[in-house]
């Protein structure tokens, strides 16, 4: 039997990009506790079916339960896109109806209904998540006037996880896939940034971006968005423990983790290995 008392919020991810997320959430509401997962034995989920990355997800999202969280998110684009509607609505009930699971497409969507006035928007993403087309279909209920445009960037997450990102070789592949999007649509006005490695590539994407497009970058949006909701929900935010602590977590070597890590979160981390 799941506990009723408060506990941590998760953040789930299947890799390293959900750390970016993490550090926002950390920095906007320091007094909660936090408890990180990313399923890096398993990663890249980008390319894998629908229900490779549901059944991944809800077995990353029932460890996270069983370590009392009361509130999960995942903190990943392919999860939220294949994975979370089918755990909220089928999945949720019958574990504990009591819990949530939220992701990063809908508040992203929102944000960028909320800044376009041509009623034009991009969006740059991993090829999984495009393909998934989960962007346009939530634009299209939140906004139904509204147009998406949409780029697949398959190299843009090597180039962070690899730390090449900041050199005239990444500079090449970033600049042709901004153009590729652009070139569907002069008047694209605002574009979201559908991964959560983007962060760490905000300022070369400004780069290659005309200033008058507006960019949507997840980690500073998603983070608003769960303060937002913990103020809506108060049944929910008392159900989150408050002292300040973070615990990291991975389903691969501890160590690689850690060192890695510290390239998305900003600063050291330490974490232990579980498997799932």
């Amino acid at each position: 039997m799941l506990s009723k008392t408060s506990g941590p919020i998760g953040v789930f991810d299947s890799g390293f990009g959900g750390l970016t997320i993490l550090k926002e959430f950390v920095k906007r509401l320091p007094q909660y506790n936090y408890l990180y997962l990313g399923d890096n034995a398993r990663t890249p989920y980008g390319g894998r079916s629908f229900n490779v990355v549901y059944q991944y997800t809800l077995q990353s999202v029932n460890w996270l339960f069983s370590q009392n969280c009361q509130l999960v998110i995942l903190a990943c684009n392919t999860a939220s896109a294949k994975a979370l509607r089918t755990i909220q609505q089928n999945d949720l009930p019958h574990i504990d109806a009591s819990r949530r699971v939220l992701g990063v497409i809908r508040p992203s969507a929102e944000a960028v209904g909320n800044l376009t006035v041509s009623q034009n928007v991009g969006v740059l993403g991993t090829t999984g998540t495009i393909v998934s087309e989960s962007y346009p279909i939530e634009i299209q209920k939140l906004f139904p006037d509204i147009k998406t445009y949409q780029q697949a960037c398959p190299l843009w997450v090597s180039l962070v996880e690899n730390e090449e990102f900041n050199n005239s070789g990444a500079d090449y592949f970033i600049e042709k896939d901004i153009n590729l999007l652009l070139s569907q649509c002069k008047n694209i006005d605002a574009i979201i940034l559908g991964c959560t490695h983007y962060p760490l590539i905000i300022n070369s994407i400004r780069k290659f971006v005309p200033q008058n497009i507006k960019l949507v970058s997840q980690d500073t949006i998603v983070a608003k968005s769960l303060a937002d909701y913990l103020i809506r929900h108060p049944e929910m935010e008392n159900r989150c423990s408050k002292s300040g602590t973070i615990k990291f977590f991975t389903t691969d070597v501890a160590d690689v983790f850690s060192a890695k890590g510290k390239i998305f979160y900003g600063k050291e981390i330490t974490a232990k290995q579980i498997a799932l």
